[in-house]
């Protein structure tokens, strides 16, 4: 190569292909063999090669950039970022898809209503190519504003009434008849539940699974208090459900962080878990393996769903000039672990 720069036809002679399958391959064409593109891609680590985007994205119309858009619409969620495990699993999730397309990520916070128009317009003027979105709030209008845009959305969740976008979830009514079915295998006869924000995406579906499954079997009067997915708050919510009702049993949170603060208070009135109070939580984070006893919980591939989440978006961008479904979805079951606290 001399003192020039790497060429493409320097990457399609290294594969042994041509070079419009090497630049194929480059572009993110996706009816090109696995083998080939394997082949491609390691011709280009050995060769050093470096596509020029701009005229990259002159033949794909794509700036080869996704948006992982974290939004919320009940003000600053900057301290549950930074303490909530779930995050960073969407995130794992999310960027070896990335990877594999040769597509890079942007994080992008919506929490106010000019945020979200300042989002809208980025992605608007070349910012991505498309977003997947992880809505904090069931009333989160962004999907809707995005969709109205006409630019390509994935949701971690399912999408509000009349937004057409893809979408991925977790069958969470039914995660919480398994918690609830659980304990009454184990015994349990006064449960509670410390549930999620109400206006939480999760939250009516996993309160209801909990008390309907408890109702079948004659439980019709569930103690209720809700958290804010946050240790401190799921430590208070119990102390309440402790103060009002004594006689508790049995605790559902929301969440494992709220679990875990269940634990904590429990502890500290010197109540055995799982002995007088059985807890379970929910979604399987690192978390529930560090509480003592370990959790019990339910579990969320949050990793798994992420990622489909982001290949439902690569697979929508892709087919944009070819006929596609109008919107892609995907809903993943629920698994009970059980480990030490019920």
């Amino acid at each position: 190569m001399g003192n020039r720069g790497p060429t493409l036809e320097d990457v399609a002679r290294e594969a042994g292909v041509s070079r419009a399958t090497a630049s194929r391959v480059v572009n993110g064409v996706r009816n090109v063999a696995p083998e080939i593109q394997r082949a491609v891609r390691e011709a280009i680590a050995r060769t050093g090669y470096a596509p020029n985007q701009a005229a990259r994205s002159l033949v794909t119309r794509r700036t080869g950039a996704v948006a992982l858009v974290l939004s919320a619409t009940g003000g600053s969620f900057t301290a549950r970022l930074f303490s909530d495990p779930f995050f960073g699993r969407v995130v794992d999730g999310v960027l070896p898809v990335l990877r594999e397309r040769a597509v890079q990520p942007v994080l992008l916070v919506a929490e106010s209503e000019p945020a979200r128009l300042q989002l809208v317009e980025y992605l608007r003027r070349g910012g991505g190519d498309g977003a997947v979105v992880v809505p904090l709030d069931e009333d989160d209008p962004l999907p809707g504003m995005l969709a109205a845009a006409g630019l390509p959305t994935a949701l971690f969740g399912r999408p509000p009434r009349g937004v057409r976008c893809d979408w991925v979830d977790l069958d969470n009514a039914a995660g919480a008849r398994l918690a609830a079915e659980h304990l009454w295998a184990t015994g349990r006869r006064r449960p509670a539940t410390i549930a999620a924000p109400a206006s939480a995406p999760t939250a009516r579906e996993r309160l209801a699974g909990f008390t309907a499954a408890l109702a079948a079997r004659g439980v019709v009067d569930v103690p209720v208090e809700r958290g804010r997915f946050t240790e401190e708050s799921g430590r208070d919510a119990m102390a309440r459900l402790l103060a009002r009702h004594p006689d508790v049993d049995a605790v559902f949170a929301a969440n494992d962080l709220m679990a875990r603060g269940a634990v904590r208070h429990l502890a500290e009135r010197g109540l055995d878990v799982p002995g007088r109070v059985a807890v379970i939580g929910f979604d399987d984070a690192a978390t529930a393996r560090e509480v003592e006893p370990a959790l019990t919980t339910v579990r969320q591939p949050v990793e798994a769903m992420a990622a489909a989440a982001t290949g439902l978006l690569l697979d929508r961008l892709d087919a944009r000039d070819a006929d596609a479904p109008e919107t892609g979805s995907k809903v993943f079951e629920p698994v009970l672990v059980v480990r030490e606290s019920a």
